[in-house]
């Protein structure tokens, strides 16, 4: 029985430290009955270790805190690992979509910050980005924008990842840019 409760009541707050989480969005919901409405709280949060794990997840409850605490919970259960170059940007240019809802991602070179709107900032900073360009077109509901840019970044693949799929080493893969360099020359002797 102690044994249980080591594994268990360990694991409130204090399990994951690392992880910090950004709160995007609260509702104020209503229920109506007999006697009037009753009033519920609807909260949507972030959750990452700003070093390439990110995760969202949604509460609802009486009390604003305590949907706070269950979002903060499912979030931490649905963290997805992303690819990052250089630890600061994405490896490509993406686009994510979720309902109505679509978002464009791009890279950025080093020192232009991250420039987003809202709910895709708030992923970018948990996420660990510090030099992106993207637009939400579409849909701006909070939500969506959150779901439709974990579904670009889920896509996103990284130079091992893209050479591990084809049988290639990472060296082969990067080599794009060198290739037009080295057609110039025998293009200018033709």
């Amino acid at each position: 029985m102690a044994r249980e409760d080591n594994r268990r009541g360990g694991r409130d707050r204090d399990e994951n430290p690392e992880f910090a989480d950004r709160l995007v969005a609260i509702n104020r919901v209503s229920k109506t009955v007999k006697g009037g409405k009753r009033f519920g709280f609807a909260a949507l949060v972030v959750v990452g270790d700003q070093k390439g794990r990110v995760g969202f997840g949604k509460g609802k409850a009486k009390e604003v805190p305590e949907a706070i605490r269950k979002a903060t919970e499912q979030a931490k259960r649905n963290l997805i690992r992303v690819p990052l170059r250089e630890g600061r940007t994405l490896h490509h240019d993406i686009e994510g979509r979720h309902g109505a809802g679509r978002v464009v991602m791009r890279t950025a070179p080093q020192g232009t910050g991250i420039i987003a709107g809202g709910p895709m900032r708030a992923v970018f900073e948990m996420l660990g980005i510090q030099d992106v360009v993207a637009k939400s077109v579409g849909s701006q509901n909070p939500y969506n924008m959150i779901r439709a840019t974990l579904d670009g970044l889920t896509r996103e693949s990284s130079p091992r990842h893209v050479a591990q799929r084809r049988g290639k080493k990472v060296a082969d893969i990067l080599k794009k840019d060198d290739a037009p360099a080295a057609e110039t020359p025998a293009a200018a002797e033709a």
